[in-house]
């Protein structure tokens, strides 16, 4: 009885499948559903939020690296002015050094300039006595700038004609290696014939201020806050930016 019911089972699944196939051979396809997957993203809210704490992030970047470049420059513009004006007063010491190797005379006085003497004497003249002692000799100068055609009648001072002259070099004579030169002999008397050419700046500094070599020059005849250069020669220098530092000073008070 149970075999038979199990027979009966069996032939009514295949009628089942031959109905619905249309072939006893095809077997009904089962689909399988994949499982949906969730997107995941940002939300609105979600993104408002990051643009505003991106930006305020940024707010407070931009002040921070607009202050520290501008140190940067300040910085730049100190060792600037410092390095020219170092260099004109070592021209200025070598130039005086070279005045006295010289012994350049007044026209048709015989003497040499601000000193009352006649040179190769050593004396004061009308006097007979000899002159005051000899100041030591500045042991930064080695050398003394001979070439006396750079100086005009205005520029008894000595200092540098222009920022020019100092990037070009000069003509100057080396002084005697052993010892303390000896002002009242020419360069011949110290041993020394051949002269070398100097240059004082490697190139004009550029003013970061303004991004060109645009310095504004001052005379030793120049007053202190003189808006022109008298074109004597070159005493100092600043910067042409009007703009205030960070530590409430004008750039050209530096």
């Amino acid at each position: 009885m149970f075999e038979r019911s199990r027979n009966h089972r069996s032939t009514s699944f295949f009628k089942t499948v031959v109905q619905e196939s249309g072939s006893f051979f095809r077997i009904p396809a089962f689909r399988m559903s994949a499982p949906k997957r969730s997107t995941s993203g940002f939300t609105l809210v979600e993104l408002a939020m990051t643009v505003t704490v991106l930006t305020i992030l940024t707010m407070g970047v931009i002040p921070l690296v607009k202050m520290s470049v501008r140190r940067q420059k300040e910085q730049q513009l100190r060792e600037s002015l410092r390095e020219v004006r170092a260099a004109i007063d070592q021209f200025h010491r070598e130039a005086i050094q070279g005045l006295a190797l010289q012994g350049p005379q007044v026209p048709g006085s015989g003497q040499t300039p601000g000193t009352g003497q006649t040179p190769g004497t050593g004396q004061t003249p009308g006097t007979g006595q000899p002159p005051g002692p000899i100041p030591a000799p500045d042991p930064r100068v080695r050398v003394g700038i001979t070439d006396a055609t750079i100086f005009t009648m205005e520029n008894v001072e000595r200092y540098p004609p222009d920022l020019e002259t100092m990037k070009n070099g000069v003509s100057v004579t080396p002084l005697q290696s052993a010892g303390a030169p000896d002002i009242n002999k020419n360069a011949t008397d110290n041993g020394v014939t051949a002269t070398k050419k100097k240059v004082y700046l490697r190139d004009i500094p550029i003013d970061p201020m303004t991004g060109k070599a645009d310095w504004v020059l001052r005379s030793c005849y120049d007053a202190p806050d003189a808006t022109s250069w008298g074109g004597e020669n070159v005493f100092d220098l600043h910067s042409r930016s009007t703009a205030t530092a960070l530590n409430g000073e004008k750039y050209s008070d530096w």
